[in-house]
């Protein structure tokens, strides 16, 4: 592994970083308002399928017994 000295690592560091392409403030509410929809969407999926199993199991033990 090459050894880079602090400053010069400090100095690629900073090259990288001004290369990155920033998102806007409107993108990024953007996006974290998509990912809420989305987590909200999956969580009551699961919790249907969830039921649906739950029900199923109790059908199945209530023949049993």
């Amino acid at each position: 592994m090459a050894k880079v000295n602090p400053a010069q690592f400090i100095q690629q560091v900073r090259a990288e970083t001004a290369k990155v392409t920033w998102p806007t403030r409107q993108e990024t509410i953007t996006t974290t308002i998509m990912v809420f929809i989305m987590v909200t969407l999956t969580a009551i999926f699961f919790l249907l399928v969830d039921q649906v199993l739950n029900f199923m199991v109790q059908q199945i033990v209530a023949l049993g017994g």
